[in-house]
């Protein structure tokens, strides 16, 4: 029996004219879009036209709630209580959910973007806040979250609080040797058969190289591209073919046990 894998994308990051990102050719290539709900990113034609986009390739929607500072694209950090985290998220993910069930689909998970996930990682209080929005929005709440999981205070919270945590990896972004991410945009004229080699190593082994040359053990049960990457349609084709080499085809997540790449079912 062939294994199954997610891919997923940050998408609906346009506003009026502005256009960013590739969701238009990426969805053909991914099972999973976390759509920008406004805040940092975004507008109600563009959500609107990203669902519509998501369900004719049958993407799974999930909300990419962000902080609200369209000009810094929601990545400078804001002193929040957790009382607006909570608002903030029910409110972006509500809007999100009313498009998709006029679309008849239903809110699939939350992931949130910039500066609020990093805000989120390192806060208690808002990361019950944060989880309060996600389990009272998403009729299975889910919320994913880059690998390694237990490094972040969301997500061990979410977790005891009977979320499930989806851990992602990332071919266009780095790692250092304790398995964060280096934020900074790695695939710019990315060697695409060194990605198929990364992700194999992932599936067979399950690590990562840090930017060091170290072996870091990963667990994973998706990956994310950005869609504003400038090869991100090359990169999502490079996976894709890497997963199908390994057996493995491609389908959205549905809440279940976490598990390494070496046994994702």
């Amino acid at each position: 029996m062939s294994q199954t894998f997610d891919i997923n994308i940050d998408c609906g990051e346009s506003f009026g004219n502005w256009v960013m990102g590739a969701d238009e050719a990426l969805m053909p290539h991914v099972t999973t879009a976390n759509l920008a709900c406004g805040f940092h990113a975004g507008d109600p034609m563009i959500m609107v036209e990203t669902v519509r986009l998501a369900k004719e390739h049958g993407v799974a929607v999930g909300a990419h709630p962000g902080l609200p500072d369209l000009r810094g694209f929601g990545r400078r950090v804001m002193s929040l209580s957790p009382e607006e985290v909570y608002a903030d998220t029910l409110y972006q993910a509500g809007a999100l959910s009313a498009v998709l069930r006029a679309h008849g689909m239903e809110l699939h998970h939350i992931k949130p973007h910039g500066a609020l996930y990093s805000m989120l990682s390192v806060s208690e209080p808002l990361s019950e806040a944060f989880a309060r929005a996600v389990i009272e929005v998403c009729p299975q709440p889910m919320i994913y979250y880059p690998a390694p999981a237990e490094k972040h205070s969301v997500t061990r919270i979410a977790a005891d609080m009977g979320i499930d945590v989806v851990p992602e990896l990332y071919f266009d972004l780095s790692y250092d040797d304790e398995g964060g991410l280096v934020l900074k945009r790695a695939n710019e004229g990315a060697d695409l058969d060194d990605t198929k080699q990364r992700l194999a190593r992932f599936l067979e082994h399950g690590e990562v190289v840090s930017v060091n040359g170290k072996a870091v053990a990963m667990t994973a049960r998706s990956i994310c591209l950005h869609g504003d990457g400038p090869n991100a349609v090359d990169l999502a084709r490079a996976i894709g073919d890497g997963l199908a080499a390994a057996d493995y085809t491609l389908a959205p997540l549905v809440p279940a046990p976490i598990l390494t790449g070496q046994t994702a079912q």
